[in-house]
C-alpha cells in the first residue's frame, strides 16, 4: 500500500543525502547500538525505499521513524539540508493516515486538548501525593514490590501540586497585584529604551504538563516576569500545543490546536507569547510552518510565531533586576532538546543561573546530549531510553552538583527518574523556581 499524496514527503526531504554519516556521531540511539537502523542515515535510506515501492511501508519501517527521539541532533549537522528527525516525524503522518489507529483520537482529541478533562484524568495522581500515600509507600518501601518499569514511571513524578495551576492562578498578574513596583528604576535608561519588553503585556502559555504536574513551577515564572514589570495574561482555556498529537501522527488534531491557541491570543492582545516549557516553546514556533497552506491560517500563525519566547530567553533581553536573595549550591544545567536546537536558546538559562549568589555554577558535560525521555520514550521503548538516560546520569555525577536544572518538564521527569535509579542526593529543577528563589529570599 502506498502513502497517500497528501501526507508524502517531498523528495527534498531525503532524496540529496550523501550517506556522510556525520549525523551518526551525534544520534543517541546510534551511540547506543551501532546499527545502522538506529541511525539518522538509516532511517532517511528506509523512508526512500518505502516511498519510492521498494520497500513495503510495513509496520516494522514505522517502527523505525517512532523509534526517534527526534532531538534535532541529526538535523543540526547535516551538511546537504537533509532532516532526519523531521522526516521520521512526517513518516508517522504517513502512517495514520493510511492506517489510523482507534487509540489516538480519544487521546489526542477527547482528553489531551481540553484542559478540564486532562486535569479530571490526572486527579488520581494528585491524591496520591496529597493523602500521604506517596510519602508512606517509600517510607514502607512498597514501590520496591512493583515491576522495574512501574517504578520508573513513579518515580518520573515531581512533587504534585494540590490544584492543577489553572484552577486558580489569576487570568491577569499585575506587577501592583504581587506587591512588586514597575521596572527597575535603577536600570540603564539607554538599557530600558532598547529594551522595551519591560512593561508589556505578555502573554504566558500555560503548558499541559506545567499546569497539572509542575504548577508550582510556572507560577514562579509568571511571579518573575511580573516582578521585571510585565503584565501577564495567562488565558484559561488554552491547549495543548499540540505536539503529543503531532508526533504520533495526528498532523490535523495539531493544527486544530494550532488554530484555537493563536485565536486566544490573538484576544488577549498580547505583544508576547512566553513560556516555560522546552516543547510548548519550539512547537509554537512551528505554527506558522504548521500552517503555511492554510490560506485562512497562514499569516495569523507566522505572526504569533514570531511572538513566542521561552520565558529565559524573554528575561535576559529586559533590564532584568539582579536578586538580592542568597542560594548556596552547586548547580549544572541540562539543555533540553528542543530549546537548545529547536529554538536556539541555551546561553540564558545559563546567565539567569549564574545571576544567583551563592550558586555555584558547574558546566555539565555533553550538556546538549538527549536524556532520552523524547516526551515518552520511558513508556514506548523503556530499555532504550534507560540506556540513554545512563549516559546523562553519569556525566551528571561527575558535576558534583545538589542541582539540577531543565527548562523541560519531559527532561525533568526522566532526570527524576536517573536520580533515583543511581541514588544520587541531587534535586530536579527549572532554572525559574531558582530565580523566583533568589528573588523571594531579597
Amino acid at each position: 500500500m502506498t502513502a497517500s499524496h497528501d501526507q508524502r514527503p517531498p523528495e527534498s526531504a531525503y532524496l540529496n543525502c550523501i550517506r556522510c554519516g556525520l549525523c551518526l556521531a551525534v544520534c543517541p540511539i546510534y551511540r547506543e547500538y551501532l546499527t545502522e537502523t538506529a541511525s539518522p542515515r538509516g532511517r532517511v535510506a528506509l523512508a526512500r525505499k518505502g516511498l519510492e515501492g521498494e520497500l513495503v511501508l510495513s509496520p516494522n519501517l514505522f517502527e523505525q521513524m517512532y523509534a526517534c527521539f527526534d532531538c534535532l541532533a541529526c538535523n543540526e549537522i547535516c551538511p546537504v539540508g537533509i532532516r532526519p528527525a523531521d522526516l521520521a516525524l512526517a513518516l508517522r503522518a504517513t502512517q495514520e493516515a493510511m492506517h489510523p489507529a482507534r487509540w489516538k483520537r480519544p487521546l489526542f482529541r477527547g482528553l489531551i486538548p481540553h484542559p478540564g478533562r486532562l486535569e479530571l484524568a490526572t486527579l488520581p495522581l494528585r491524591l496520591y501525593e496529597r493523602l500521604g500515600l506517596r510519602r508512606l509507600a517509600y517510607a514502607l518501601g512498597l514501590r520496591r514490590l512493583l515491576p522495574a518499569r512501574l517504578r520508573d514511571l513513579e518515580a518520573m513524578l515531581p512533587c504534585l501540586p494540590q490544584r492543577p495551576l489553572r484552577q486558580h492562578i489569576p487570568e491577569v498578574v499585575t506587577p501592583a497585584a504581587l506587591g512588586f513596583a514597575g521596572p527597575d528604576p535603577t536600570a540603564d535608561e539607554h538599557a530600558a529604551r532598547e529594551n522595551p519588553a519591560a512593561g508589556r503585556r505578555v502573554g504566558f502559555f500555560l503548558g499541559c504538563a506545567q499546569n497539572v504536574l509542575f504548577a508550582e513551577e510556572s507560577a514562579a515564572a509568571v511571579r518573575v516576569l511580573a516582578r521585571n514589570g510585565c503584565t501577564v495574561i495567562t488565558p484559561a482555556a488554552v491547549r495543548c500545543c499540540g505536539m503529543p498529537a503531532r508526533g504520533y501522527g495526528d498532523v490535523a488534531a495539531a493544527r486544530d490546536q494550532a488554530r484555537f491557541n493563536i485565536a486566544l491570543f490573538e484576544q488577549a492582545a498580547v505583544e508576547v507569547v512566553v513560556t516555560d516549557c522546552a516543547t510548548c516553546g519550539s512547537t509554537l514556533r512551528e505554527y506558522g510552518e504548521l500552517l503555511r497552506d492554510d490560506p485562512a491560517w497562514a499569516a495569523r500563525a507566522a505572526a504569533f510565531s514570531r511572538k513566542v519566547r521561552d520565558v529565559s530567553e524573554f528575561l535576559v533581553s529586559l533590564p532584568l533586576r539582579k536578586p538580592t536573595g542568597r542560594l548556596d549550591g552547586r548547580v549544572t544545567y541540562h539543555d533540553p532538546c528542543h530549546l537548545r536546537r529547536g529554538q536556539g536558546v541555551w546561553r540564558e538559562p545559563r546567565h539567569l543561573l549564574q545571576l544567583i549568589d551563592g550558586l555555584e555554577f558547574v558546566e555539565l558535560p555533553e550538556a546538549d546530549w538527549c536524556c532520552g525521555s523524547a516526551g515518552s520514550q520511558l513508556i514506548t521503548h523503556y530499555e532504550t531510553s534507560l540506556r540513554v538516560l545512563a549516559r546523562k546520569m553519569e556525566n551528571v555525577a561527575v558535576t558534583g552538583a545538589q542541582i539540577i536544572a531543565s527548562g523541560c518538564p519531559g527532561c525533568q521527569m526522566q532526570l527524576n527518574v536517573g536520580v533515583r535509579r543511581h541514588g544520587l542526593a541531587i534535586q530536579v529543577t527549572h532554572p525559574i523556581v531558582l530565580l523566583d528563589r533568589a528573588y523571594e529570599g531579597s
